[in-house]
């Protein structure tokens, strides 16, 4: 049976290779998302991706995942810090969720080195670019 995971990203995610190219690359999120499915394909996991500026569709997405996906890679943006509705969806649905971050988190402002939602997560990766989430791919085909 093949897995299946869900990729959510978080608000401003959606300008990748527009805001702070700096920080997040010159890539954009179709760039991204792209090398998201073709390394899931490579583990043999079946991937889907949503993007949301709210938190009220991300909470929604979470909570349908409970019944549909294997588990859940996470880039809450700036809700990690303070989202703990986010953080209480994540742990209502009971399915691995890891958090990614393109940045580090914990060399940036100093807010940034706060997550509500990692406690109730499997784990945290961050400061790897793109490849956060090809490595949290590779923990959830672990797993």
């Amino acid at each position: 049976m093949i897995k299946k995971i869900l990729v959510i990203h978080g608000p401003n995610l959606n300008l990748l290779g527009e805001r702070e190219p700096d920080v997040y690359g010159n890539n954009g999120i179709d760039t991204l998302n792209s090398n998201i499915i073709d390394r899931a394909n490579e583990q043999g996991l079946e991937c889907e991706i949503f993007q949301s500026n709210h938190e009220g569709a991300i909470i929604d997405k979470l909570h349908s995942a409970r019944k549909n996906f294997d588990g859940v890679i996470i880039n809450a943006g700036a809700y990690t810090h303070y989202s703990y509705a986010i953080r209480d969806a994540i742990s209502a649905i009971k399915i691995p969720c890891i958090e990614v971050h393109i940045s580090n988190v914990d060399a940036r402002d100093a807010f940034r080195a706060n997550s509500v939602i990692a406690p109730v997560c499997k784990g945290t990766i961050s400061g790897f670019g793109f490849g956060s989430y090809y490595l949290a791919i590779q923990a959830l085909s672990e797993m």
